[in-house]
């Protein structure tokens, strides 16, 4: 665990730091914000504590600008409450007051390097993946954790960490399909001042920023193939180029890294390198998805009821049977992702002493019912398929094409990656469609807008 303390060491921040140590952070100061930056960019953090004073909103706004994604607490003295919610709206995630609570440093250093993420399972099908996943968890080995999407490849993924002789050291996650192309590079590997526009000073990538730990690369289908040689050399050597450097840096780092596709048929059809895949593939470990563990369904549904019971100060209540029947018998094609965000919505709708099946409901408010609803959304999806084949006569295909990944894109609210994975495609062939229709005049929705917000704000 990494802390960066911004502001002046006066007695409080002293045993704050202090606090932070004797719970097994490694503790790194800086005087101002400009200060903190520059140790961010040549170290990295897991976490930021600033004191109130400084300007907290310039520090948040140039690491949205960095693409540094380090949580940031505010501290100050405990009955200054404006700036408390200032701090808050200014993109702090928490209000810490001075003098220093040890426990509630320690709340927040946990909740931090716990990332909020359990591992819950109990199904056969779990264990055989779990038990392998503990045998290579002490080795050095590349780990290659397959799997629908939502089934939980990047929990497992921080499980065999937890597991491995580097669980002392950092654990560095990257979305190799949220960043692009043109982005990726310097995420990964870092860059020099002046590499590029809006390159103002040299920043260490996630290689060194994990290095001595676990770099995990999240939906690693999605790198551009060019990329995929550096990090092959990157993987082989043992050493990285940062973007516009001359001196190769070595880095100390076991990489884990996740797809929700069959990078073995990838690699045949040309996009992915079958060097690469032999280099990470030494253990795969395939997740099963949700409907295929039904042991671990029940246990995840508790699991999360308590967790959303406990996150929104409300008392924890059991799943009454119908609710129990609801969850088990359902399909969950979303898996894990889907069953953890329907029964947070049933901790919030839920009245009585139980959780009943009334509070199991759709996003959109539906009851939750694996008979009716199920034949309901049939006879739906008939009827839509219908009128939509009417609708495609006398189109072009591009016209076509270009209706439908708008309309997605739309339903997603703009969310790139989300869109890319209902259409199929990859997230650079979403990307190089939109731009292409943007060149051309069309509008596309923004993030969290559909085409409407993004055409008339």
């Amino acid at each position: 665990m990494r802390l960066l303390i911004i502001g002046r060491l006066n007695g409080e921040l002293i045993t704050a730091s202090r606090i932070a140590m004797s719970r097994g952070a490694a503790v790194t100061q800086a005087d101002g914000i400009e200060q903190g930056l520059n140790a961010l960019r040549a170290k990295g953090a897991d976490l930021v504590m600033v004191d109130v004073s400084l300007p907290i909103r310039v520090l948040v706004t140039a690491l949205a600008d960095e693409r540094i994604r380090t949580p940031v607490v505010a501290c100050g003295t405990g009955t200054d409450a404006k700036a408390a919610v200032a701090a808050i709206q200014a993109g702090a995630k928490e209000y810490i007051p001075l003098p220093p609570d040890p426990e509630l440093i320690a709340a927040v250093l946990e909740a931090v390097a716990s990332d909020a993420r359990s591992f819950v399972w109990g199904d056969p099908s779990m264990e055989r993946v779990v038990k392998l996943a503990e045998q290579v968890a002490r080795s050095d080995a590349s780990v290659l954790i397959t799997g629908e999407s939502g089934t939980g490849k990047e929990v497992l993924a921080r499980h065999v960490h937890a597991r491995s002789n580097r669980a002392q050291k950092p654990f560095v996650s990257v979305n190799c399909a949220a960043i692009p192309d043109a982005l990726l590079e310097s995420e990964l590997f870092g860059h020099e001042k002046g590499a590029f526009t809006g390159a103002v000073a040299r920043r260490i990538g996630r290689f060194e920023e994990a290095s001595g730990g676990t770099l995990l690369l999240d939906e690693i289908s999605e790198m551009d193939v060019r990329l995929q040689a550096k990090l092959l050399r990157a993987l082989q050597e043992r050493v990285i180029d940062r973007v516009g450097g001359t001196q190769p840096v070595k880095v100390d780092i076991r990489v884990l890294a996740t797809s929700n596709r069959n990078l073995a048929e990838e690699a045949r059809k040309g996009t992915f390198r079958e060097d690469l895949l032999y280099r990470l593939n030494v253990v795969n470990l395939r997740l099963p998805p949700l409907r295929d563990r039904p042991a671990d369904i029940l246990a995840l549904a508790e699991h999360f009821a308590r967790k959303y019971a406990e996150a929104n100060g409300l008392a924890a209540r059991p799943l009454s049977a119908e609710a129990r029947r609801l969850v088990t018998q359902s399909p969950w094609p979303g898996n894990v992702r889907e069953l953890e965000n329907t029964l947070h919505r049933a901790v919030l709708l839920a009245s009585g002493p139980e959780i009943d099946a009334d509070a199991i409901r759709s996003p959109e408010g539906d009851a939750f019912s694996t008979g009716a609803i199920a034949l309901g959304a049939a006879a739906r999806a008939v009827q839509t398929a219908e009128a939509v084949t009417r609708g495609f006569v006398g189109r072009s295909l591009a016209d076509v094409e270009r209706d439908l990944i708008l309309d997605t894109l739309d339903h997603c609210l703009g969310n790139r990656t989300h869109a890319a994975k209902i259409l199929g495609i990859s997230i650079r062939t979403l990307r190089n469609k939109l731009n292409e229709y943007t060149g051309a005049g069309i509008a596309v929705a923004e993030p969290g807008q559909t085409r409407m917000l993004a055409a008339y704000g």
